[in-house]
């Protein structure tokens, strides 16, 4: 029986489905991975992947599974490679001013460390974050999600962070849930650094678990926390994950950023969705990782604007650690949100092949957000989330400035944007 409205996306060059690279839980995504169906069909069924093949194969598979096909609506693509939509996984997304100065002081040699210490950073933002109007936010925040949309992301994860304190975190953590467009996962990031209110990170971290913690029902999806020295501790690390495993949220952290810190090996027991930036991941941690089903998050183009080395993800990959990329977006040491550039990083600093960025920015990131089951691949049962591609998918993450796609689908749906796509 019928259960939603019929769509039937045909004239497709090359579909990739990423079957078997889902059915491999996005480890070791290799060409043949993709499951590339040639002269493709797509049918979807209430927004959902109801089945996919070649045309040659369409007018039977439709007899035989529905009545009533002439009611379907059928959308030609005109030829075009269809690619499954794009997760971004990692994201400080909500947040007011700028941070261009320290550009130049970086490029000038100063360090993340000796920025922060002269009260940049973090605390630079969170100072006009907490300043500015909620209606501000929003406006702001909408089209660089937008943005976003353009380059065919249909899952958009959102960090607060930017407050570090309860009245403005929770106002982020609204706006972010407020956005339209792309499907949004939000991630409270009250451990994101220093407090200007209360500046000894014990009694901040107790305030965080007692006062802040059990307020975040039905605003945050997850939660993270910044583990590195001159930052968050291990102690204090696990002493907040405990604490909000216990009231039901899932967990990341961000980790091995700036040195080998311990904050990954600490955070793996307890089953955090993801760790991400892993730069300084040790032997260890990376072998606890293949073993693990916590997912890697790697982002090069932070890594690009700190100027410093790159994740080891051709060890990690090889040893069967699920891998994903995101562009780490946020006013100060990821400026971007160009998912060519990262992409571009992805092959050329972190030896990674095309396959295997495409899966990582699809599968990978679908696991490390914990929706696998509903995003990443185009799978029977989950949602019609995908792209349009101009010319052949293998020019995607090619060329750095160029983003090749032609149309975004959101639960079968064309997506409809309200915003100008440029970031303010």
């Amino acid at each position: 029986m019928r259960t939603g409205p019929l769509k039937i996306f045909k004239d497709i060059g090359e579909l990739l489905t990423l079957r078997r690279a889902n059915e491999a839980g996005g480890r070791k995504v290799e060409e043949v991975d993709l499951s590339i169906v040639k002269d493709a069909v797509l049918v979807c069924e209430a927004g959902r992947v109801a089945w996919v093949g070649p045309s040659a194969m369409f007018t039977q598979a439709i007899q035989q599974q529905w009545a009533g096909i002439e009611a379907a609506e059928f959308i030609s693509l005109g030829g075009r490679d269809v690619v499954p939509g794009f997760i971004e996984c990692h994201t400080h997304l909500v947040f007011a001013g700028s941070r261009a100065q320290e550009f130049e002081w970086r490029i000038r040699g100063q360090s993340y460390q000796e920025i922060a210490a002269k009260g940049g950073g973090i605390l630079s933002t969170v100072k006009s974050t907490r300043s500015a109007p909620t209606e501000e936010l929003r406006s702001t925040a909408q089209r660089r999600a937008e943005k976003f949309l353009h380059q065919g992301v249909t899952t958009l994860e959102v960090k607060s962070g930017y407050g570090l304190d309860l009245e403005t975190e929770l106002r982020c953590l609204k706006v972010a849930k407020s956005l339209k467009g792309p499907r949004i996962i939000t991630t409270y990031l009250g451990p994101h650094s220093r407090s200007p209110d209360v500046p000894d990170f014990d009694n901040y971290m107790k305030m965080v678990c007692e006062d802040v913690l059990p307020r975040l029902s039905g605003l945050a999806d997850r939660v993270d926390i910044y583990v590195e020295q001159g930052f968050f501790s291990v102690a204090q690390a696990k002493t907040y994950l405990s604490a909000a495993r216990r009231l039901g949220f899932q967990l990341t952290a961000h980790v091995e950023q700036l040195s080998d810190f311990g904050g990954g090996l600490a955070a793996l027991p307890f089953k955090p969705q993801s760790l991400d930036h892993l730069v300084f991941a040790s032997d260890e941690l990376i072998d606890a990782l293949a073993q693990s089903e916590t997912t890697a998050v790697l982002l090069p183009a932070s890594d690009l604007y700190l100027r410093m080395q790159y994740p080891r993800a051709r060890r990690m990959i090889d040893s069967g650690v699920r891998v994903a990329i995101s562009t780490d977006f946020n006013p100060g040491t990821s400026p971007t949100q160009d998912l060519s550039l990262v992409g571009c990083l992805s092959r050329l600093e972190m030896r990674m092949t095309l396959p295997e960025v495409i899966g990582a920015f699809t599968i990978g990131a679908a696991h490390a957000l914990g929706l696998q089951a509903e995003v990443g691949s185009l799978t029977v049962g989950k949602c019609a989330d995908f792209c349009a591609v101009e010319g052949s998918w293998r020019d995607l993450f090619y060329s750095v400035g160029d983003h090749p796609i032609q149309a975004v689908y959101k639960m079968a749906e064309p997506i409809e944007l309200s915003y100008s796509s440029s970031t303010p």
